[in-house]
């Protein structure tokens, strides 16, 4: 029998426990007069969230939907800072410009002066959901309905991917685009080249933010909200599927650790330490 040296095997079961030791701490949730918050986006410029309120259904065209504002501490801030959109969900910021997956557009709205100041339809779209933006202002925004996920550069769009299973949650990284995909983390590499990251998740798969290299959180959001390690394998940190409580886009301060949940039906905003 090959005899394995106890210091490696010391080694390997501490380095397996290790990896199993994240949780989420909660540390306040606001009042709930936000109106069906479907995403959260940390604005460190300012130090506050953007959420996007639906405040109806969830795919109609109804001019009910908004962008609120929420300190860091839980006050709301403005539950309506800028209305007059239909369904927004996924948020993204470039260069002082706050841009919304709205249904069958993206709306581009100038952060100092909390004005819309462009709309970019996206021919053929239905559901638009979540949004990323690179460093040179290509925008990627997924459609959940007819499974695609679109890039648009210069207010030009383009199908980047089709024939998915359900796009969600996108996340541009210097060496690829990470999209969730009905309960899988995938990733498209610049020469469009697709790979597996992790599988088996909920299928409603919705929200995603970096912790550090290679290693992720990932929201359901049917309630469950998932560590994902560089390997691939799971921790799931928080699952409120019983009792019913979604977990929406989430939002992240990554110096802080903090994780910003939007609870949709709940109508308020979560905040969690990760540790």
């Amino acid at each position: 029998m090959k005899h394995i040296p106890y210091l490696l095997i010391i080694t390997l079961f501490t380095s397996s426990t290790n990896a199993q030791q994240h949780s989420l701490v909660k540390l306040w949730s606001t009042d709930t007069l936000l109106k069906t918050p479907e995403s959260v986006l940390f604005y460190a410029k300012e130090n506050f969230l953007f959420v996007s309120n639906i405040d109806g259904v969830p795919n109609e065209k109804d001019g009910k939907g908004s962008i609120g504002k929420v300190a860091l501490d839980g006050k709301i801030i403005q539950t309506d800072w800028v209305g007059g959109l239909n369904a927004p969900k996924g948020m993204g910021i470039y260069k002082n410009k706050l841009y919304v997956a709205d249904l069958t557009e993206v709306v581009v709205i100038d952060i100092e002066k909390a004005k819309i100041i462009r709309h970019i339809p996206v021919e053929g779209s239905v559901f638009l959901n979540d949004i990323t933006i690179d460093k040179n202002g290509a925008v990627f925004v997924s459609d959940t309905r007819i499974n695609k996920v679109y890039r648009i550069e210069n207010n030009m769009v383009a199908t980047l991917l089709e024939n998915l299973q359900a796009p969600n949650g996108l996340l541009i990284q210097a060496d690829g685009l990470l999209i969730l995909d009905k309960g899988n983390l995938i990733k498209m590499i610049p020469s469009g080249t697709l790979s597996n990251i992790a599988e088996g998740m909920d299928p409603t798969t919705d929200g995603i933010e970096m912790v550090q290299k290679n290693e992720y959180l990932v929201t359901a959001w049917n309630g469950v909200i998932y560590y994902i390690y560089a390997d691939g394998h799971k921790q799931v940190l928080l699952d409120t599927r019983a009792q019913k409580i979604n977990t929406a886009d989430i939002g992240y301060d990554a110096k802080k650790r903090i994780v910003y949940v939007p609870t949709f039906y709940k109508n308020c905003i979560v905040a969690y330490e990760l540790k």
